[in-house]
């Protein structure tokens, strides 16, 4: 295929990607399918990461040398930027954490602590926590030790044959019980895109929280935290171009205020004494010690990259590429998807197995042809559970892949049937 209805000139984007000029053992093009673990970086981000080094570099909002001043500032309009990006009504509902399981963390142990200034944020005994079969594991530990420290009962939503949620529940799993819904957006192993509006409407009537793990839509589509009427989301740098390290939770002024602080430090404080503290107005209640700068830093150009390029182009790119894999790849005898099998509402990852031969074999034969795919169960070992199968093999796109990687995709699985037999 030699044209992709696309509004993305992915050759031209690969430009800005030093990483994708390499050569591999026996010279052969990295054909990097993987970006759902981690997406490669441009160089815009790369130079802002050595700029923030070699001529800003200072502690944040401690120090009151120039030093100081231009990194609390790039550190703080870091934060504008990302608000901006998925829409939060306030900058300072914006807070860094490390990644996005340490986001979904902070929601689950707050939540647990018994602290939260409103009873409605408190887990205990006579409280649901509703979560999904189709969780990564990030979204799913946190909250099955949250409900052991407080005997709060955990349920969730199935799935159905084609790797969507079964909903026809809903109105018996999301109760007056129900304290929080905290489900995935976007399936890192199935690429299922949730509709997520019929949960919350379901969640408001009887007055339950809704959280989205959002690591795997905000780098691909655009998200708009108002539009989807939630109230807390997580998602991470290190897959939208930005730096390993960072990672955002968005959260309604209502509910970070009412929650109590996760860890304790330096500049999460208001005041310090022997015989108690009091803490900072968020987001900063929640950013104990020194925060990840650069990395924050970082992010905030990637968001500036991706804006240029705009969310809607990169998703229809992508969807153009899921179109064309799916069809490629389900023309060969043997290959099973899992997860839903037409392009409608699911995002750029495709996972599969190859009958009689194990994905770690396929992963490996792939590997020494040049192309990067994830193997096993994607840190969603409850999905692998579910369709009766030890792991997947996953190829997930993203706005500098191109049909041709596809295509070399398409090639190097028939080699490894041709190699197996």
């Amino acid at each position: 295929m030699n044209e992709l209805a696309s509004p993305l000139d992915a050759e031209q984007v690969r430009k800005d990607f030093p990483i994708l000029e390499r050569r591999l053992a026996g010279d052969r093009p990295l054909v990097y399918l993987d970006s759902a673990n981690t997406s490669q970086k441009p160089r815009a981000v790369l130079d802002a990461l050595a700029d923030h080094y070699e001529r800003h570099n200072a502690n944040v909002a401690r120090a009151v040398h120039q030093l100081g001043e231009e990194a609390t500032a790039a550190y703080e309009n870091a934060r504008t930027k990302v608000a901006a990006f998925i829409g939060a009504p306030s900058r300072d509902e914006v807070v860094f954490t490390k990644n996005a399981s340490e986001a979904l963390n902070l929601v689950a142990n707050t939540l647990a602590s018994g602290l939260a200034a409103d009873p409605r944020f408190r887990l205990g005994p006579d409280d649901d926590v509703v979560i999904t079969e189709m969780e990564h594991h990030s979204n799913i530990v946190p909250w099955q030790l949250a409900c052991q420290r407080t005997g709060t009962r955990l349920r969730w939503f199935g799935l159905t044959d084609e790797g969507r949620l079964e909903v026809s529940n809903l109105v018996d799993l999301v109760t007056e019980r129900t304290k929080i819904v905290a489900m995935v957006h976007q399936s890192n192993i199935l690429g299922t895109v949730n509709s997520v509006s019929p949960i919350v409407a379901r969640a408001r009537e009887v007055g339950a929280l809704v959280m989205l793990d959002c690591a795997q839509s905000v780098p691909h589509k655009p998200v708009d935290v108002t539009e989807l009427g939630v109230d807390l989301i997580a998602f991470t740098g290190h897959k939208m171009c930005g730096p390993t390290g960072i990672g955002v939770l968005w959260g309604r002024t209502e509910v970070l205020d009412a929650l109590p602080p996760f860890l304790g430090g330096g500049e999460m404080i208001e005041t310090v004494d022997m015989t108690g503290s009091t803490f900072a107005p968020i987001p900063h209640k929640f950013e104990a010690g020194t925060p990840p700068i650069a990395q924050a830093v970082g992010l905030g150009t990637a968001v500036d990259y991706l804006s240029d390029l705009g969310m809607v182009n990169v998703a229809a790119h992508e969807r153009a590429l899921t179109t064309y894999a799916l069809e490629r790849l389900g023309e060969i005898d043997g290959v099973r998807f899992v997860g839903p099998r037409l392009p409608i509402s699911r995002g750029g990852t495709v996972s599969f197995t190859v009958d009689g031969i194990h994905p770690h074999d396929v992963g490996q034969v792939l590997d020494e042809l040049g192309i990067a795919v994830r193997v096993g169960h994607h840190c969603a070992r409850p999905v692998c559970v579910r369709y009766g199968i030890p792991a997947t093999t996953r190829a997930s796109f993203y706005l500098y892949t191109t049909p041709a990687e596809v295509d070399a995709l398409v090639d190097g699985v028939k080699q490894v049937q041709r190699f197996f037999g």
